[in-house]
């Protein structure tokens, strides 16, 4: 059985879904004003991989992910570039669904955007105000009433007095408490704002999150999922908003991603170790991204760096060269073997996908074993790579378009065939310094040339 580490709980979970087959997921999306950086591609890759393989074991998901396009980042950004905040949002929107692509990430089935859901952010903190958990004061803004919510801290662990002791009331802000938190922000004529009961304003971050997932998922969902650094005080604010509303439990099952660490330090703009999934992309494949991304638990911190990406390059390698040669698509496919056990073994205990990697490492080792003795056995047992792979949303292109691509760019792939057949013929006609030459020349380009006893193939070198 699937076991789930529950963040609420602090403890593994056997996964028993709200509703028989059905999964209901929430997770929270990007606040849009500028490019994805390699921590929103951990989070994206994660939950991917959690939605893939709840569909290979015939579940059927309802992933929905947010898009927060309206924030004080967003509008201050608009600002500074003198462009309409929807402009903005909607360039890095674009600008997010190339990157997932790219990624080989799935679209969640829903992607509500904040805008699009004030009716119902509205509505739902006047059923907050009714049941004395929310208030509004004297300048507009409305607040969540922290000390009416007797489990706040649950799921961070935070005991509420300490946050109290914590806790400091900004200049200008009219809160009964300091832990109290703004549901919605009044706004001055000529910002962005919407008409209330309130007056005009626009929604606090975290009750976006409540509005939409309980408008997309109901009241009550499976799991609700994000960043480790998340947890607090957004995912913590999130429960007690949508559960003081409904008097019912929010997500039943709580997960975070960790988080990506660069050369071993915390990734930051002031620290010049900030780095874009496009930054990426231009000198790695996009696959070598998504296969780090995947190489650690979810839970645990990746370290990201050019040596480690280097290394996901010579293990994507491995696979794509496993599979070189094999007619796959005319195997018949096995279902259940032993390699398809010990992986979806390791995925049922809390998505480990190191452990079911490894399993796929075993699977290529055999398949090689095979390729010379038992053909039809190791194309049978290529096509349970490939399927196996794809659970985890890897060998997603075919051995020869990997082998030869080289970050965002294609190679000149016809500009090497025919320098490939020039070596040849000058083989065949025992001009070895031509042939020579010409191998000194793809080697200059970084194309390791590999002769067999059936011709010549060539690959670029990682």
């Amino acid at each position: 059985m699937l076991q789930i580490y529950n963040t609420l709980t602090r403890s593994k979970e056997q996964f028993v879904p709200l509703e028989s087959g059905k999964v209901r997921m929430y997770v929270c999306g990007l606040t849009t004003y500028d490019y994805c950086h390699i921590g929103h591609a951990r989070m994206f890759v994660a939950f991917d991989v959690v939605v893939r393989y709840l569909r290979s074991r015939g579940y059927q998901v309802t992933y929905v992910r947010n898009i927060t396009d309206i924030d004080d980042k967003i509008l201050r950004r608009a600002n500074e570039n003198h462009e309409l905040f929807s402009n903005l949002t909607q360039r890095f929107i674009d600008a997010t669904c190339e990157d997932e692509e790219a990624l080989f990430v799935v679209r969640p089935d829903m992607e509500p955007r904040a805008t699009a859901y004030i009716e119902q952010i509205i509505a739902l903190i006047q059923r907050l105000i009714a049941t004395d958990y929310a208030y509004k004061v004297a300048s507009g803004d409305v607040y969540y009433s922290v000390s009416q919510f007797s489990s706040y801290g649950k799921l961070s662990n935070k005991n509420p007095e300490e946050l109290l002791a914590g806790a400091r009331i900004e200049i200008g802000e009219l809160k009964r408490d300091p832990r109290d938190f703004a549901l919605w922000k009044a706004a001055s004529d000529g910002e962005v704002g919407w008409d209330s009961p309130w007056g005009y304003g626009r929604p606090g971050w975290h009750i976006e999150c409540s509005a939409m997932s309980t408008c997309c998922l109901g009241d009550s969902f499976d799991i609700h999922g994000g960043g480790s650094d998340l947890m607090f005080p957004h995912h913590e604010n999130e429960i007690a908003q949508s559960e003081a509303a409904s008097g019912k439990q929010f997500a039943r099952i709580w997960m975070h991603n960790g988080p990506v660490r660069v050369d071993n330090e915390k990734m930051s703009k002031s620290l010049g170790n900030f780095f874009t999934v496009r930054d990426v992309l231009q000198k790695f494949n996009a696959e070598v991204l998504r296969y780090l991304l995947i190489a650690s638990h979810y839970r645990s911190p990746i370290n990201y760096s050019d040596q480690s990406l280097r290394q996901a390059s010579v293990a994507l390698e491995r696979f794509y060269n496993t599979l070189r040669g094999l007619p796959t698509q005319s195997a018949r496919d096995l279902v259940n073997s032993r390699f398809e056990k010990a992986f979806c073994a390791a995925m049922d205990d809390d998505f480990n996908t190191p452990v079911a990697l490894g399993v796929l490492f075993d699977l290529a080792r055999e398949i090689n074993r095979q390729k010379d003795e038992k053909p039809e056995q190791a194309n049978q047992l290529g096509r349970l790579l490939i399927r196996l792979g794809n659970v985890l949303g890897i060998l997603q292109s075919t051995p020869d378009v990997y082998m030869h691509s080289q970050g965002e760019d294609q190679v000149n792939a016809n500009a090497i065939d025919t320098l490939l057949l020039q070596r040849r013929e000058a083989r065949a006609s025992r001009n070895w310094a031509l042939a020579d030459e010409i191998r000194e020349k793809l080697a200059a380009m970084k194309v390791v040339v590999e002769d067999t006893a059936d011709g010549s193939s060539w690959r670029i070198e990682r």
